[in-house]
């Protein structure tokens, strides 16, 4: 991937879509293609082969999604299985169409099974049920990575899929009904500081692991890998930072940093989701790549933007 090449961001404005933008231009590449979703819809077929017959991207990152934490996941499996099916299908065969160099894909830690040898391996796909609250995000996501290794063995595209932890940082969603996890507990506790409250109730037990990486760190290595994927790679990646934390770990560190100072309450009738993903990222390190973002760093970055841009 040279920095005069055609690239084009599909889900620019998203968490990891605006940090690629970030990140690339930082690196000094310009020629990158971008549309919202009122000058694109790519839940459109035509109007996406339209657009690359158009723009010919030489390499594209695939970061457009329908995306939410569990209670959006278990109230809209429909959408979330129809939406990001349809997108990322349209995508990945106009792509092929049109003679794209290299396409990104990306995945989520969610396509592995519920119960998984820890940490977890790419080849661990397939291999058992996955968690029921975002089984239809996880099934469309599973679809796409098989597209692209299919596209690869049939038509000899190079095309590959990356399958991040739980992400965070600027730019995230924080509405209590759609995120995930860090930004939901940010907004918790900034508000509950603002408005003295005492404490703060939160789902489950406290007890499930997650692996959370800043999104700048994510990107990196997805820019990383465009700029050093060839032919007969690894079909899938995963990209981690290789250390897990407690849901009630990682709240207590969000609340210090937020300040603030009242107790933290747990609802066990709420679901838990998945016990614990933990990515082995070996293939990656393989490649030469690794994070550089701690956790305490991250929150803070990420606060700081919530708080610039927050309206209650």
């Amino acid at each position: 991937m040279e920095q005069k090449d055609k690239i084009y961001v599909a889900g620019h404005t998203g968490l990891v879509g605006s940090s690629i933008m970030r990140r690339l231009r930082a690196k000094g590449y310009t020629n990158i293609v971008t549309h919202t979703r009122l000058e694109l819809d790519l839940l459109s077929q035509n109007k996406v082969l339209q657009f690359f017959e158009k723009e010919r991207p030489q390499h594209v990152f695939l970061a457009a999604a329908k995306v939410g934490g569990i209670l959006a996941n278990d109230t809209y499996p429909a959408e979330f299985i129809y939406e990001n099916l349809t997108i990322q299908t349209n995508i990945i065969h106009a792509a092929h169409k049109t003679g794209v160099s290299k396409l990104l894909f990306l995945g989520s830690s969610c396509i592995y099974p519920r119960e998984c040898p820890q940490p977890i391996k790419e080849e661990y796909l397939l291999t058992g049920p996955l968690e029921k609250t975002n089984e239809a995000y996880a099934v469309a996501k599973i679809a796409g990575l098989k597209m692209c290794e299919y596209y690869n063995k049939q038509y000899h595209t190079k095309f590959f899929s990356v399958m991040p932890t739980n992400l965070y940082g600027p730019g995230d969603n924080f509405d209590p009904e759609t995120s995930h996890l860090i930004p939901a507990l940010i907004r918790k506790f900034h508000e509950a500081k603002e408005q003295n409250i005492p404490s703060v109730t939160l789902w489950g037990t406290g007890t499930p692991r997650r692996e959370p990486m800043y999104v700048d760190d994510c990107t990196d290595a997805c820019i990383f890998l465009m700029e050093t994927y060839e032919d007969h790679q690894y079909n899938i990646i995963n990209i981690g930072i290789g250390k897990d934390y407690t849901i009630q770990e990682m709240a207590e560190i969000i609340k210090g940093i937020i300040g603030y100072t009242g107790s933290i309450e747990w609802d066990p009738s709420k679901p838990d989701g998945t016990p614990r993903k933990l990515l082995d990222t070996g293939r990656l390190s393989s490649c030469g790549w690794s994070p550089s973002w701690d956790l305490d760093a991250g929150i803070k970055e990420t606060y700081a933007w919530f708080c610039s841009h927050y309206r209650r």
